[in-house]
């Protein structure tokens, strides 16, 4: 950004400051194009912010503070836009509606930084990704609440993000399948319709989700739906351990595409979207089970893309788009050929050195449309892994820009309990809305502080750096596992030898150490946010878990006996789950808790 200019996220890509000042009048005036009602009311809520949504009985003034233009010419490509602001008003033109609402987005940071004085400037800015869309997870284990969904979704507006995915296996209530989902709170369709129109009004698309061929577990679970599963017996996972429980459906029978039919048949109404993601993902067991002879006699990849091929095909009859990720095919190359070229494939891989362009050159290559798929690193982290979530975004962009990706998707899982706050990924989800918009993150400093600014709100301009500090401190413990924290790690029952053995008992409690510090400076906050007391005990929290994994490695890494080191724990552990269930309430539904705690204290009972 220009020396003085207001800092913006994600950052313009040309900013020109002329130098004079505008005022923002009382009860401004927007004048916007007929069918641009969206654009008007954001304009309004831009040049009032800090403010309530416009009312239904919002009166201008007779004071034109901002002028909305629609303009072929304006920008391309779309959603881009021209936004000015003279000393005599603000004006924006655009290809389309919703390059005004991107153009009200910036306005309206820029109006939270300068408050009712604006630098006159001169802004041009468009995506480097048409499609730039975040994925929560709702099905492992927490369920948002309504009124969190909402600020979700004003998040992502603002972050120019436009598309929000709701990751589902077992949370959505289907009518014909009360076993499923009877203690998950799942949303209804009603609720899917109401989030359906918050995300239209802010230019969002809501994509249907729905896993349908691996992760369901949920499902296969249930004695009504055992006959489905590919391996009813459980199967023995390729990386080893212990055999686990039925988790893909048997591609085989006829019946498991009837379910699968059957789910869409109740879901797909509910959204206006035509883009569908069917997942099919990680089928694990496919050939261990019922479908083995077919596998032996055609190959696993076949058996696969046989199922994955049925189900494009029911979607794309009811006049919808079909997404499905790609790690399966990935282990079949030869097959991607045969892919069809309106099924886009989802590009997934989550740690730094995950090989993006390697990847999407094979979906290049053969003519298949695909987006990248990196991810906030969140889960099984408590807090964040931060240095490998900026180097996976980073990656995904540059790969996804090289070879012609559609879009951009950040993922937000929450494997091993949902333990990490949802303010463990504000961060990285900034640093994801700067690579979907600009095509890379900026500067650590400026995100930091844009971050404060604009998502933390903190006057004291320090949330952003405890947020990093704390999502970076297992780097300090040594021995970084994939996909995870080894202070995490050190909070389950059974820890992985590789985190028992030649690692410095001394170099993990100074790791502790190091977060107790970090956690003394949350005192330091000057959050203007409604929930500013919830987002200080959410960070205090993970740091607490953090803290306690620290200090159970060290006591296992030391030679100490395991049953000792869960009791010097214990205690302070009852009192972290106790906090795990109050703050869970404040954000989410209660469905799912009471497995996320299960985990936590499945430590406890040889304390006892």
């Amino acid at each position: 950004m220009p020396d003085g200019f207001p800092i913006l996220l994600p950052a313009p890509r040309r900013v020109r400051p002329v130098g004079g000042s505008f005022r923002i009048p009382d009860r401004p005036r927007v004048d916007a194009p007929d069918g641009c009602t969206r654009a008007r009311d954001a304009f309004v809520q831009a040049l009032e912010e800090p403010g309530a949504m416009v009312s239904k009985d919002w009166k201008p003034s007779g004071t034109v503070a901002a002028t909305l233009a629609l303009d072929p010419a304006a920008a391309s490509p779309p959603e881009g836009y021209r936004l000015v602001v003279a000393p005599d008003g603000v004006r924006a033109a655009a290809p389309d509606e919703a390059g005004l609402l991107r153009a009200a987005a910036t306005l309206r940071q820029i109006v939270r930084a300068s408050g009712r004085t604006l630098p006159c400037a001169e802004i041009d800015d468009a995506p480097a990704f048409p499609v730039r869309g975040v994925l929560l997870d709702i099905s492992r284990d927490k369920v948002p609440a309504m009124d969190t969904l909402r600020g979700v979704v004003a998040l992502l507006a603002e972050l120019k993000f436009n598309r929000l995915e709701l990751y589902t296996e077992h949370t959505f209530a289907y009518r014909a399948h009360p076993e499923v989902w009877a203690e998950a709170s799942p949303v209804t369709p009603d609720e899917i319709r109401t989030l359906d129109g918050w995300c239209r009004d802010l230019g969002i698309e809501l994509v249907p989700n729905q896993n349908s061929f691996g992760h369901m577990e949920r499902w296969l679970r249930h004695p009504r739906y055992a006959p489905l599963a590919e391996a009813p017996d459980g199967w023995v996972p390729p990386w080893g351990g212990p055999r686990r429980g039925p988790s893909t459906l048997d591609p085989a029978n006829p019946a498991s595409l009837d379910l699968v039919r059957g789910l869409y048949d109740a879901l797909l109404p509910c959204f206006t979207s035509r883009t569908f993601n069917l997942n099919c993902d990680e089928t694990w067991e496919l050939g261990q089970g019922r479908s083995r002879a077919r596998c032996e006699a055609v190959g696993r990849g076949r058996v696969y893309l046989e199922f994955l091929l049925a189900l494009h095909a029911d979607v794309r009859a009811r006049g919808f788009v079909a997404q499905a990720w790609g790690d399966i095919v990935h282990q079949h190359p030869d097959l991607i050929p045969e892919l069809p070229r309106d099924l886009a494939m989802l590009e997934w891989g989550y740690e730094a050195a995950h090989d993006f362009d390697g990847r999407c050159a094979r979906f290049a290559a053969a003519g298949v449309p695909f987006l990248v798929c990196p991810g906030t690193s969140t889960w099984n982290s408590v807090a964040g892994r931060w240095t490998n979530a900026l180097g996976n975004l980073a990656a995904a962009a540059r790969a996804g820009l090289a070879r012609g990706a559609q879009g951009y998707l950040v993922t937000d899982w929450g494997d091993g309990g949902h333990w990490q706050p949802w303010p463990a990924s504000w961060l990285p989800l900034a640093a994801a809305a700067a690579c979907a918009w600009s095509g890379a993150p900026p500067a650590e400093p400026d995100l930091l502080r844009a971050a404060d600014v604009h998502i933390f709100r903190d006057e004291a301009g320090a949330a952003a750096t405890i947020a990093r500090d704390l999502a970076d401190a297992y780097r300090l413990a040594g021995r970084e596992p994939d996909n995870a924290s080894q202070l995490f790690k050190w909070l389950q029952p059974d820890v992985p030898e590789a985190l028992r053995t030649g690692l410095d008992p001394a170099r993990i409690r100074a790791a502790g150490e190091r977060i107790g510090a970090i956690a003394a400076r949350l005192s330091r906050l000057s959050l203007r946010r409604d929930d500013a007391a919830q987002v200080r005990d959410e960070l205090a929290q993970a740091a607490r878990l953090l803290r306690l994994g620290a200090e159970r490695g060290a006591a296992l890494c030391e030679g100490r006996p395991d049953a000792d080191a869960r009791a010097a724990i214990a205690p302070d552990l009852r009192a972290a789950a106790d906090e795990h269930r109050r703050l869970w309430l404040l954000r989410n539904r209660p469905g799912g808790l009471r497995d996320s705690v299960a985990r936590m204290e499945a430590l406890l009972p040889a304390c006892d």
